[in-house]
C-alpha cells in the first residue's frame, strides 16, 4: 500500500471521529458540564442567600435581645417605683394609725385625769366635811380653827 493512500484513509477517518465525537460526546459532555455549572452557580447563590438571611437573623435576634433587655429594665424600674409607692403609702398609714393611736391615748389619759379629778374633789369634799365636823367638835377658837385649816390645806 501506499503511504498517501493510508495517510488520506487516517484523514477521513480522523476527520468522521472527531465529526462524531463532536455531535454526539462532546455535546451531551458539555451540556452536563454547563449543567453542573448552573447547578453549582446556583447552590453558591443559595448559600450566599442563606448566609446573608442567617446574619439578618442574627441582627434581629440581638435587636429582639436588646429590646427585651430594654422592657425587662423598664419593668424592674417600674416595680422598684411601685415598690417604694408602696413603702411610703404604709409608712404614710403607720404615720396616721400613729396618729390615732396617741389622739385615743391622749383622750384615755384626759378620761382617767378628769375621773381622778372627780375623785380627788370627792375626797377633797369628804376632808372639808371631816375637818369641819372636827372644828365643831372643838371649841371655837380663831388660833385652833386657822391651825386645823392650816394642816386641812396642807393635806391637799
Amino acid at each position: 500500500m501506499n503511504i498517501n493512500v493510508t495517510l488520506l484513509w487516517q484523514m477521513v477517518f480522523f476527520v468522521i471521529f472527531v465529526w462524531f465525537t463532536k455531535k454526539f460526546v462532546w455535546t451531551p459532555i458539555i451540556g452536563v458540564i454547563n449543567e453542573r455549572k448552573t447547578t453549582i452557580a446556583d447552590g453558591l447563590a443559595a448559600a450566599e442567600k442563606g448566609q446573608r438571611a442567617e446574619e439578618d437573623g442574627l441582627k434581629k435576634a440581638e435587636e429582639v435581645v436588646a429590646d427585651a433587655k430594654t422592657r425587662a429594665t423598664e419593668i424592674i424600674s417600674r416595680a422598684e417605683k411601685h415598690g417604694q409607692e408602696l413603702v411610703e403609702e404604709a409608712k404614710s398609714r403607720a404615720r396616721t394609725e400613729g396618729e390615732r393611736i396617741v389622739a385615743s391615748a391622749q383622750d384615755d389619759i384626759q378620761t382617767e385625769l378628769n375621773k381622778a379629778r372627780e375623785a380627788l374633789r370627792g375626797q377633797v369634799g369628804e376632808l372639808a366635811v371631816e375637818g369641819a365636823r372636827k372644828i365643831l367638835d372643838r371649841e371655837i377658837d380663831s388660833r385652833a380653827h386657822a391651825d386645823l385649816l392650816d394642816r386641812l390645806a396642807a393635806k391637799l
